[in-house]
């Protein structure tokens, strides 16, 4: 596995998808989806010029982070159980998966004890898949509302899983719904929430979600290969 090819052909693809979008390809961060890889992985990641990492599982995260010497943002990406929250405070730059109240107040209790804010993103659900985590669109200006009550909290944007689909023209809608979203939940103008981060599209429809407006592709089997685990 060639992950510094992999890495340049996937910023190739990105430079691309940007200028058929008329977009600045300095708005578009890549997000190296390491989880389930080893450490020696994100280490080749790092030596090819890859600083920002995702990763799901928080035992498994603890434990690379632990193993990677150099600076890295790490940003947690995964399903959070309020129980675990306390083991991420101040080792994760982004928490792109916050989907109900319960799990923004012990995010809030646990970066008010270290004297931080912790930022986040709120995961939506746009087809309403029982197998997947995220608010129903329905329900996500409520959220907000109540998260922007919070201490130690900023909302950064959106994330969406959308369904898998072959053809990554069909999940168009869903990465374009999740941009309109964005855009209404702006205007609220609540305190401590903005709109400025879309976390969507991964190794098979990242360019139609940057045609869209992503601003965080989460990328993992196009860099690292299948998944080694899990």
């Amino acid at each position: 596995m060639d992950i510094a090819a992999n890495l340049a052909r996937i910023r190739t693809d990105i430079d691309a998808a940007c200028a058929r979008s008329k977009r600045d390809p300095a708005t578009v961060r890549l997000v190296a989806v390491s989880k389930t890889h080893p450490a020696a992985a994100v280490t080749a990641a790092l030596t090819a010029g890859q600083t920002l990492f995702g990763e799901s599982y928080v035992q498994e995260f603890l434990v690379k982070a632990d193993a990677v010497a150099a600076p890295v943002e790490w940003h947690f990406i995964g399903h959070l159980q309020s129980n675990k929250v306390k083991y991420l405070g101040g080792k994760v730059a982004l928490i792109h998966s916050v989907d109900r109240l319960s799990l923004g107040e012990e995010i809030s209790r646990q970066w008010q004890k270290l004297g931080r804010t912790a930022e986040l993103l709120i995961e939506v659900n746009l087809a309403g898949e029982e197998s997947k985590s995220g608010v129903d669109a329905r329900e996500l200006e409520p959220l907000l509302r109540q998260l922007a009550t919070l201490p130690n909290l900023a909302v950064r944007g959106l994330m969406a899983l959308p369904p898998y689909l072959d053809d990554p023209e069909a999940v168009r809608p869903y990465f374009r719904r999740l941009r309109e979203l964005a855009g209404e939940m702006e205007a609220l103008g609540l305190p401590g929430v903005t709109m400025r981060e879309l976390s969507m599209g991964m190794s098979h429809d990242f360019a139609v979600a940057i045609e869209e407006g992503a601003t965080l592709v989460r990328i993992g089997t196009a860099i690292f290969g299948e998944r080694t685990g899990r």
